[in-house]
């Protein structure tokens, strides 16, 4: 049986990384974990000390458009101002004109009530307005760089596979978990559940998960895998020490 590591988010733009010295241009990570750096170093350390155990590995990135559902340029003011990051609006707030969408084309887009009605449905509050993050071919969407040096180095040394898995490209939903949005479009096919990854993952022996946020991407991510594949629960390991949550929800990783 083969031991198989899902890599959930590993990305520059969820690092806390210190205060940068005088003269160095690293731009400021754009959602930063508490933890992340250090958890992101120690799944480096096991994949330079054991990597030869792990069999194949898949890499989730998260990778939005600029201007998404979950994207303060997406929003406006019922009186036309900003949307702060870390708001939260609800099919009511978009009923009542305390917000609406600020991108001219979807105004009046019967989608973006949808989103919110179907996400209230849920029992959730609405969408979280995040700060714009892992946005394609930024710095932020990149791995961060000592955990990809060491990718490079486990697939040249091994001649095994790493598996790359793109989600949250459509601007009309969020999703945080790696096999579907949190709400699917039907015509959005990349918002379905990725049955293909989900397949890959069910044959490990041993899934060992790891990943940023344990809060948000990480437990969407099992929670959504083990919603098809419940018998895999007794072969998943949760390197608890390589995940931190987004600070404010520990709960939801404590709930893991």
């Amino acid at each position: 049986m083969t031991t198989q590591l899902l890599l959930i988010d590993p990305q520059n733009d969820f690092c806390d990384f210190g205060p940068t010295a005088e003269g160095d241009a690293r731009p400021m990570p754009a959602l930063p974990v508490p933890g992340a750096v250090a958890d992101l170093r120690r799944i480096t350390e096991l994949l330079e000390r054991r990597g030869g155990a792990i069999d194949s590995i898949v890499v989730t990135l998260d990778s939005h458009p600029l201007v998404g559902i979950e994207r303060p340029l997406f929003w406006e003011t019922g009186d036309g101002g900003e949307v702060a990051p870390f708001t939260v609006i609800s099919a009511d707030d978009l009923r009542a004109g305390r917000y609406r969408p600020a991108v001219t084309q979807l105004q009046g887009d019967d989608r973006v009530p949808g989103v919110l009605a179907a996400l209230e449905a849920q029992g959730k509050p609405g969408i979280m307005v995040w700060p714009a993050h892992c946005v394609v071919g930024s710095w932020g969407h990149q791995v961060f760089a000592p955990l990809a040096a060491a990718i490079e180095r486990w697939t040249t040394q091994h001649r095994r596979l790493v598996h790359y898995i793109h989600k949250g490209s459509h601007p009309l939903t969020e999703h945080f978990g790696a096999f579907e949005a949190e709400v699917v479009l039907p015509d959005a096919p990349e918002t379905g559940f990725n049955h293909g990854l989900a397949r890959r993952l069910a044959r490990a022996g041993t899934l060992l998960v790891a990943g940023e946020a344990a809060s948000h991407c990480v437990a969407a991510s099992l929670r959504q895998l083990l919603g098809v594949f419940p018998q895999l629960a007794s072969r998943i390991v949760l390197l608890t020490d390589c995940m931190s949550p987004v600070a404010g929800f520990e709960a939801a990783a404590e709930a893991l």
